[in-house]
């Protein structure tokens, strides 16, 4: 349902981005584009996801000594929705050029299933483990806007720009731990809308990490070695999120 609402808003997005057939009315206030800086809150909803790179087959020792093969994997088997609240101050470069600050904060979660391949139940099926992957995040976006000349009461933009953050979650005793710093890069369009009191902008962004975001020293820290095979099933992961916020200005 979440993703058929994003569909939707994205569609009027776009719909925004070429409606330059209609005739002019009046604007709402006409001159708040030209003040140097301004603040703003921003609030919405997010999903959140994971790209794992899985090891394959691996040799793991047993308490006895023994060597035996294992083969896991994992993966993140559902989209569960986030919210996201934060500020913002923004700097008017020139007139289709803005730069951005967005202080942020991000509450989600990575539903994630392993597949024991190894160890089969009684249907013959991979045995399973799951972790839910809870996640709090403080960010601080630095974007650049690029705005397409105001046409009566909207006016269209792409953005892009980094965003650090920040990982406040994570426990030791999980199969899975994120590190705790990461860096994303941002892409996203939206539209101003000029109300007679205040400015709406709904945007819509897509995040991308740029770096490893596993803690490939969890499984150094584990004090239950049975939990270690299904930590070591992953090299790699690189985090995802879609953004659906709306900035009050």
């Amino acid at each position: 349902m979440l993703r058929k609402k994003i569909a939707f808003l994205t569609a009027l997005l776009l719909i925004s981005l070429v409606a330059q057939g209609q005739e002019r009315t009046v604007e709402n206030r006409p001159y708040v584009d030209l003040r140097q800086f301004h603040f703003g809150v921003d609030v919405g909803t997010h999903l959140q996801d994971v790209e794992l790179l899985n090891v394959g087959p691996q040799m793991i020792e047993q308490e006895d000594g023994s060597v035996v093969e294992r083969l896991i994997s994992c993966d993140q088997d559902r989209w569960d929705s986030g919210f996201n609240v934060g500020v913002l101050g923004e700097f008017r470069l020139s007139t289709h050029f803005q730069f951005r600050i967005a202080p942020t904060m991000y509450f989600g979660t990575r539903h994630l299933t392993f597949l024991n391949h190894s160890e089969v139940d009684i249907n013959g099926k991979p045995t399973e483990e799951r972790q839910q992957l809870k996640t709090a995040y403080i960010s601080c976006a630095l974007d650049m806007i690029f705005a397409a000349p105001r046409f009566n009461n909207h006016r269209p933009y792409i953005v892009t720009g980094l965003n650090p953050m920040i990982n406040l979650s994570g426990r030791d005793n999980d199969f899975i731990k994120l590190k705790r710093y990461d860096l994303y890069a941002e892409l996203g369009i939206g539209c101003d809308y000029y109300l007679p009191f205040f400015k709406l902008r709904p945007e819509l962004k897509f995040m991308y990490s740029l770096t490893n975001s596993l803690d490939t020293d969890h499984a150094n820290h584990l004090k239950n070695r049975n939990m270690i095979q299904y930590t070591n099933s992953v090299s790699q992961a690189r985090t995802k999120i879609i953004a659906l916020t709306f900035y009050f200005e």
